[in-house]
């Protein structure tokens, strides 16, 4: 039996630990674990019910990237990877199912077992389970997986690893890891670390890996061909372990899927158009309506496949850098979300369809009401109201315009609260009390067309107002480092979330991760209120006391003025061939990740 320890633990305690562990809370081995209640499915289910289980396997799609890639090791931080490869070579030990808002289901673990605290949480392995070299996956490679995550991976590995007392072994193919937080959702989470091998990488070094060291997985797919920054080939393993599992019949139908990478998205477009790729997802919805009437689409040849989804807005827009002047001042911020004319952007780009994002839990029941905070949401922001911006308790709501270039209303609003905070027209430029002129960069991707079109709209804004604002463009890999460095003053920013929001909303906005590079705290939140949320929603013992939390964690965000926000998606827009097929049923989280191409399949025309 061998044992890891996450943090000093004496020799004696650890004993003492087992001793005990025979009269821990009681736990009976499931098939499953939901964030609350049961798990919908039972154990003898057939399979996840937006699947079709008979799904023909077969056929070769191309799939497009803009952008190129520098490696093909997704769980680290160094280096720009294919964001699709983590979703189709490697596995955890427990699946997600995308009909329920968080419950997992057994995936490399036939069992889990917890106790009603949830205070430790228990694994046993299935016995065929393989990396695609055919090598067994064992109790050591899952130690061993959670160890180098944990001390070298990529920084949204790190929380969990922090809250993980000690990992051990109890049987052949078993193994325990006790958490040192009250924090209900850790079960699952460790139930979501990807599985490596521990022979490949033993002596190796890990995070900083060649683009030839490819990780090895268990999943249906391997890497199997690459061009640096040009395309990677992946390959269905024709002796998956795993192809008869409930939880995998009917996903990964495809022979091969191919990711061909393109200069910018104008580029990815014309190769759709002229047939070189298979599917694309469009999040444009006046570029859906208007510009996907091209000849493959008119004769049958492309199909438009709209996928609506039950799940939060999350946010997207331009991100403020409050670790820097003058985005540490909440008026300057408030000033420019003010000077942002969404209802003449929206409409120049959109056509106007596409509804604003107004929190980030918008579109869902997590999201904060309109109006003063209830008695619940009161009571928890309550201790931390010294510390709230104006408008968290009492009500925020984002500005409206009358839809007309000039936005005079919202500029004028924008104009007294710089001068709120200490800036003055002078010259017709806006100077501090030192003369400074209030000046700032917009960091954009070079290949995101669209996000260059708003800040080109948002750019005359803001000139009007006196400010010193240029745009500047960079290559994928510049932006993702400089992103990773907290190396901008605003820049393009988009956060998704789930029904079921938990650990990773301290990576998203915890004050610890604020100082943290690579983290995805971009706007640099640092908030006793914001941290005492997440605290309350992941230690809620009912679903009323999580609503409320998150309400309160929704407020407390959105009135602190870190992002302006753009419009939301509350359906996927999926352009794709004719050959790929999709099942009737959809998910409630609707499409993602995890639902094209891995529940779609190929059938000859």
């Amino acid at each position: 039996m061998s044992i890891v320890f996450f943090r000093p633990v004496s020799r004696f305690l650890a004993a003492f630990a087992a001793i005990l562990w025979a009269g821990s809370l009681a736990a009976q081995p499931s098939h499953g674990i939901s964030m609350y209640g049961a798990p919908a499915l039972p154990p003898d289910f057939v399979s996840l019910a937006y699947v079709r289980a008979d799904a023909p396997k077969g056929g070769s799609i191309t799939l497009g990237n803009s952008g190129g890639f520098d490696s093909l090791n997704p769980f680290v931080r160094k280096g720009t990877v294919p964001w699709q490869l983590r979703f189709f070579t490697h596995e955890s030990l427990m699946g997600r199912s995308w009909d329920e808002p968080f419950t997992l289901y057994g995936l490399l673990a036939e069992s889990i077992e917890v106790p009603e605290d949830r205070s430790w949480v228990a694994f046993t392995l299935r016995e065929e389970a393989e990396f695609s070299d055919g090598t067994p996956v064992t109790v050591d490679d899952v130690i061993f997986s959670y160890e180098i995550l944990g001390s070298e991976g990529h920084p949204r590995y790190l929380g969990l690893a922090s809250q993980i007392d000690s990992i051990t072994q109890t049987g052949p193919r078993s193994l325990r890891i006790d958490f040192n937080t009250d924090n209900r959702e850790l079960a699952l989470l460790a139930g979501l670390r990807p599985i490596l091998s521990r022979a490949q990488w033993e002596g190796r070094d890990f995070a900083n890996a060649p683009l030839s060291e490819v990780p090895l997985g268990s999943g249906p797919y391997s890497v199997t061909d690459y061009e640096a920054g040009r395309f990677v080939q992946l390959t269905r393993n024709p002796a998956y372990w795993g192809a008869d599992l409930p939880f995998r019949r009917g996903t990964f139908n495809f022979d091969d899927i191919r990711i061909d990478f393109y200069g910018d998205t104008s580029v990815l477009f014309e190769a759709l158009k002229a047939g070189e790729i298979s599917a694309l997802r469009e999040f444009n919805a006046e570029k859906w309506q208007t510009q996907y009437n091209f000849p493959a689409v008119r004769q049958g040849k492309m199909i438009k496949s709209e996928i609506p989804h039950q799940k939060p807005s999350g946010m997207t827009g331009f991100v403020m850098n409050t670790r820097k002047p003058p985005f540490d001042d909440w008026r300057v911020r408030e000033a420019m979300i003010q000077a942002f004319n969404f209802e003449y952007i929206n409409d120049t780009l959109t056509g106007g369809v596409q509804p604003r994002i107004t929190s980030y839990f918008s579109n869902s029941d997590l999201a904060m009401a309109p109006g003063p905070a209830d008695a619940a949401v009161t009571a928890l922001l309550t201790p931390y109201r010294d510390a709230l911006l104006p408008g968290t308790l009492e009500g925020y709501a984002l500005p409206v315009s009358d839809g007309s270039a000039r936005n005079r209303r919202g500029i004028r609003t924008a104009m007294k609260l710089l001068e709120e905070a200490g800036w003055t027209p002078q010259d017709g430029v806006m100077r501090n009390a030192q003369g400074a002129p209030l000046q700032f960069t917009i960091l954009v991707e070079q290949n995101n067309t669209e996000h260059m079109a708003i800040a080109d709209l948002y750019l005359t804004a803001l000139k009007r107002l006196g400010l010193d604002v240029r745009i500047e463009t960079t290559d994928s890999a510049q932006f993702t480092e400089r992103e990773s460095a907290f190396d901008f003053e605003m820049t393009t920013f988009r956060r998704a979330v789930s029904l079921s929001p938990g650990n990773e909303q301290r990576f998203y906005w915890g004050s610890k991760a604020a100082t943290q590079p690579g983290s995805r705290n971009l706007m640099g939140v640092a908030s006793p209120a914001v941290d005492g949320m997440i605290d309350v929603m992941l230690s809620a013992r009912s679903e009323e006391e999580f609503t409320a939390a998150v309400r309160a964690l929704d407020r407390a965000l959105t009135a602190g003025r870190y992002v302006i926000p753009f419009w939301q998606f509350t359906k996927g827009q999926i352009a794709h061939i004719r050959e790929m097929k999709f099942p009737e049923t959809l998910p409630i989280y609707g499409d993602g990740p995890e639902y094209m191409p891995q529940v779609w399949w190929y059938e000859p025309s």
